[in-house]
Order: structure tokens, then sequence, then C-alpha cells
């Protein structure tokens, strides 16, 4: 590592650190003596979106944010939480391996983290990504998200049956 100081090219290392998607060197020159920072980070390869056209781009990590961060805009969500599902739908596109991922995935994938963070912020979304044409569909979708939070009738059944068979046995005892 060359010294920014004085150009020398032998540097030891002082002090370093894990500062999460990489590590942060201090290093002191031999020749100068004089003390800098390194940064060390393992090399990603650049991610290609392919648009609906099958047109190609660049993987914009900002792009990403500002979409989830509208659909959450003036919701109640703790700080740094569209950070965090910003960082863990890059970490899924980095782990499929693939240097090139339609939109749709990346879609779905922001689809599913609002689902979990916010409600309102998914409709938000949704409503845009899937491009509701009218008020029916976007009925459609809420009806949809409103029973994946029931329980289905039949596992009500199953566990009012089974509450019914405890309090029999139990007042047989």
């Amino acid at each position: 590592m060359k010294c920014p100081f004085c150009g020398g090219a032998e540097s030891r290392v002082k002090d370093s650190r894990d500062i999460g998607d990489a590590i942060h060197r201090r290093r002191e020159c031999e020749q100068c003596k004089g003390r800098f920072s390194t940064y060390e980070r393992v090399e990603k390869f650049h991610l290609m979106v392919i648009k609906h056209d099958q047109r190609r781009e660049p993987f914009d990590r900002q792009k990403l944010y500002v979409g989830i961060r509208k659909a959450c805009e003036k919701r109640p969500l703790p700080a740094g939480e569209v950070e965090k599902a910003v960082e863990e739908i890059e970490q899924e596109l980095y782990r499929f391996g693939k240097q090139e991922v339609p939109s749709d995935v990346i879609g779905e994938l922001v689809m599913e983290h609002l689902r979990h963070m916010d409600k309102i912020a998914y409709i938000r979304f949704a409503s845009v990504y899937r491009s509701f044409g009218d008020v029916e569909t976007m009925f459609e979708e809420i009806q949809k998200l409103l029973n994946r939070e029931k329980p289905d009738a039949t596992s009500l059944d199953q566990m009012a049956l089974s509450t019914d068979a405890d309090t029999h046995q139990s007042e047989d005892l």
C-alpha cells in the first residue's frame, strides 16, 4: 500500500477492525511514519437489471431505497427499517449468484418485505408496481392481503374442536 504522504511502498498495519461490509485498517508508513487509513471490501460483481422491454441497466441501490422510502412515507416505522429492507433485498439479489436479475424479481422481493413491514406501504407500492387500473383491482389486492392475515375457517373449526375436547376432558376429571 503506497503512503499518501511520501509515496513509500512499505507500511505496517497498526489496527484492524471489522465495520460490517469492510475492514478498516489503520496503517503507518515505514519511511515517513505518517499514519493513514485503508478500507478492504469484497469486490462484488456488477448486478444488471433486466427491464420489461428487455433493456438492461445497472442495479441502483439508491433507486431501490427511494422507491421503498416513498411507499413508507409518513408511516410509523422505526428508524433504519427502510435501510434494513434495502440491505436485505440487495443481499438476496447477490445470493442468487446471477449477474442479471429480472426487474419482476426485485419488485416481488420489495412487495414481500413491505407486506411484513407495513400494510399501507405495501398497498401503496403495489398500486404503482402492479399498475392498478381501477378501485376494484386495488380492493382485490387488499382482500388478498387481509385473507393472508386471517386463519382459514377449517383451522378455526379445528381449534374450536380441540378446545371443546379439552374442556370435556377437564370436566371428566
